[in-house]
């Protein structure tokens, strides 16, 4: 399955965060890493009094279904030091399924497609650089076609870590 990924940090060496990330998702054998975005300098979204952020998008492919790709996540950020902290607080990492494949899976903990996707600039500018061409599985709409309304709002673009 082709799986997209959103990865983002705010604390710390936050482009060696996403490398890092980037390497313990494709560790185990299981998720390959088929094409990782440009690292994006991002203003932070819903609180403010936070430093900024560093954002990436992820294509990967696995036979992982979407709970064990969340649980392996999960483990990910906290093996990486994210702690609880405040809703859209500051993160060591963040790691988001943004899309699975056009499955789309609404429970209580897992939502795909992210149900921010095409509302926040900083997944949806990476996401457009590396599949501008992908189709969102509920509205049928081209990925890119989102940029327009959402515009490049903070996301002046960094070199690719080397994973």
């Amino acid at each position: 399955m082709i799986c997209y990924l959103g990865l983002g940090s705010n604390m710390a060496d936050r482009a060696g965060m996403i490398a890092r990330a980037a390497a313990c998702l494709v560790s185990r054998g299981d998720i390959v890493l088929r094409r990782l975005s440009s690292l994006y300098l991002t203003s932070p979204w819903g609180r403010l009094d936070q430093g900024d952020f560093v954002n990436a998008v992820a294509e990967v492919e696995t036979h992982l279904d979407p709970r064990e790709l969340l649980r392996r996540a999960k483990g990910i950020e906290q093996d990486l030091g994210r702690r609880p902290g405040p809703r859209w607080g500051p993160r060591a990492i963040d790691i988001d399924i943004l899309l699975y494949g056009n499955e789309v899976v609404r429970e209580d903990d897992l939502v795909i497609p992210h149900p921010y996707l095409c509302k926040r600039a900083f997944v949806l500018v990476p996401l457009a650089e590396i599949a501008p061409d992908l189709i969102h599985p509920e509205t049928g709409v081209k990925v890119s076609s989102f940029m327009e309304t959402v515009g490049r709002s903070g996301g002046s673009s960094w070199t690719n870590p080397a994973i």
